[in-house]
């Protein structure tokens, strides 16, 4: 289908031959400069062959950078892996195989020649110890082949075009799902279409909590039980279809994607650190939304800092706890029942070992009076973005916790109980960044078909078709390996590292996605009344929230040097 007139001449010939021959003999060379890396920086970190994390402080660089090659590495390896399994179902179709040609030019060129760690921070393998010859290693015809041809302009061209003919669906490309997670996707895509998007510019500008309407329409959708087990009154359902879910209703609005995240991150706390009587009693009130939890973690002068935690539980005679302390940075406390509150038990420890978590019970606020429970006071921080549910700074002081309701029964457990929450929490967050990636593309999309200038759409412009098809790449590249992680989760693995990569490549990916959709509105990007203003600040919390990029590499990076 030709468009404004254009001469569409190009076929499929922009397509490298034996694209898949030439991507999968291109894996090895990657994880092969990788252990090579993994082995230099090892060297630099450590100390009598033990890795010294002042050290890894001191080489932040290097072990951040190292964090970022080994992502490159495994997101090259899962679209080999989709690539692989569409080819196999006979589902490799032009699209797909242009996505899977240009993001191997691209990552694979930037493995070589630099890797955007933020907008002004390249790291190259210099900076991880390898030599102009070890870096040449990697060389070999087909990675010369891919990086000479297969990220060209054409192929941008040509896949932007395809993408013009397909405008109507929410993804381009193959996902490589299942048929159950694909009716699940398209369930909540229709309902994020009808129900969020027409109302979530309005609700961001108003600055106004999402309407419970909204929330009990969810909870109906089965979405604050989507994973909790069947016999505790959830759907029991995969980590892969919270991923769908999350992806489809962030790619609506980011706060509505986040809602189930306070369910989830709750609902994990409970069903592997709480006793039987706590599962019975809580995760059948989270599954039906009856019950609506916050997280309230973060102090004012902790951050990532978790283990520094000061606010205080005191036991008293009568076995209830005492609250006294400062959160902050806590979403959607005003209206929620419950909060999984991490405070310190044991006042003689300064690290993570004399925290403990508990599932503090509080009335749900008015607009008029939003903590009316007494012992507790709070404000609302103001915020760029991600308003949905809106951000507090919390004060305790007396406030009573039932002695019950210590998770697990057991004091000192709360940080351990916590880090059993981070691989399903970074993979939602990862999805969420999809989404937001995703709603960039479309309204980025939109605009650049709409918008004429010169005498032609902005999408005939090849400067724009590029970052189109440019965010179409990355969204595959980092939806493959976020559903990756989740199916490491489901299938038992330890996933960490996976979850952590993920969460890492999203944030910037929705990032600069929002960026890219924006410039390509021009002025209009700037203006309030265009949706894509609201993108550009949704997306920019996605680097920070559930580990900063920063501690994100940080964490990988500690895996990975071992």
């Amino acid at each position: 289908m030709a468009h404004d007139g254009q001469d569409l001449t190009m076929t499929q010939s922009v397509i490298l031959p034996d694209l898949l021959t030439l991507t999968g003999a291109a894996v090895a060379p990657v994880e092969a400069v990788l252990d090579t890396a993994t082995a230099r920086v090892r060297d630099m970190v450590s100390v009598d062959g033990r890795v010294s994390g002042g050290l890894i402080e001191e080489n932040q660089t290097a072990a951040h950078g190292l964090s970022w090659l080994a992502t490159y590495a495994q997101s090259l390896k899962q679209m080999q892996a989709w690539a692989e399994r569409l080819q196999a179902d006979g589902k490799f179709g032009e699209m797909e195989q242009l996505i899977h040609q240009i993001a191997f030019g691209e990552y694979l060129w930037q493995v070589y020649g630099g890797i955007p760690m933020s907008q002004n921070e390249i790291v190259r393998l210099q900076d991880l110890g390898l030599t102009q010859d070890e870096m040449r290693g990697l060389m070999i015809p087909a990675v010369m082949t891919l990086c000479d041809s297969g990220n060209s302009q054409g192929a941008r061209m040509r896949l932007v075009e395809l993408m013009r003919d397909n405008a109507g669906h929410a993804t381009f490309g193959a996902s490589g799902l299942n048929e159950e997670l694909e009716m699940i996707r398209e369930q909540f895509r229709r309902y994020a279409d009808e129900r969020v998007i027409p109302n979530a510019h309005e609700w961001h500008l108003k600055d106004e909590l999402i309407p419970m309407e909204i929330i009990e329409e969810l909870g109906e959708m089965g979405v604050f039980g989507l994973t909790i087990p069947e016999e505790y009154g959830g759907l029991g359902l995969s980590k892969a279809s919270m991923v769908v879910v999350s992806e489809e209703l962030s790619r609506g609005y980011i706060g509505v994607g986040s809602l189930g995240t306070r369910s989830e991150i709750a609902a994990e706390l409970v069903e592997a650190g709480g006793t039987e009587e706590q599962k019975a009693y809580w995760l059948p009130k989270f599954a039906s939304a009856e019950i609506l939890p916050t997280a309230v973690f973060t102090e004012p002068n902790t951050g990532s800092d978790l283990g520094s935690l000061r606010t205080r539980a005191v036991k008293t005679e009568g076995g209830e706890y005492e609250i006294t302390g400062n959160k902050t940075w806590i979403t959607h406390a005003a209206r929620t029942h419950v909060m999984t509150l991490l405070a310190r038990t044991d006042p003689d420890t300064t690290d993570h070992r004399g925290l403990s978590m508990f599932l503090a019970e509080k009335t749900p606020g008015t607009d008029e009076n939003p903590f009316p429970t007494e012992g507790m006071t709070g404000g609302e921080i103001e915020v760029l973005g991600y308003r949905g549910m809106k951000e507090y700074e919390l004060g305790f002081d007396g406030f009573k916790v039932k002695g019950e309701n210590l998770l697990g029964g057991v004091e000192g457990q709360g940080f351990k109980q916590l880090m059993k929450t981070f691989e399903a929490a970074r993979i939602q967050t990862a999805a969420r960044a999809i989404g937001v990636a995703q709603a960039s593309l479309e309204v980025g999309m939109q605009y650049a078909e709409d918008r004429k200038q010169f005498g032609k759409s902005l999408i005939n412009f090849p400067r724009v078709a590029g970052k189109l098809a440019m965010m179409a790449v990355e969204i595959m590249v980092a939806r493959q390996l976020t559903y990756f992680s989740a199916w490491e989760k489901d299938h038992g693995h330890r996933c960490d590292l996976e979850a952590g990569m993920a969460k890492l490549l999203g944030a910037r990916v929705a990032w600069a996605c929002a960026d890219n959709a924006l410039q390509i509105h021009g002025g209009n990007g700037f203006a309030l009344e265009y949706q894509v203003s609201r993108l550009l600040c949704d997306a920019r919390i996605l680097n920070i929230f559930e580990g900063a990029a920063e501690i994100q590499a940080q964490v990988i990076a500690r895996r990975l040097l071992g």
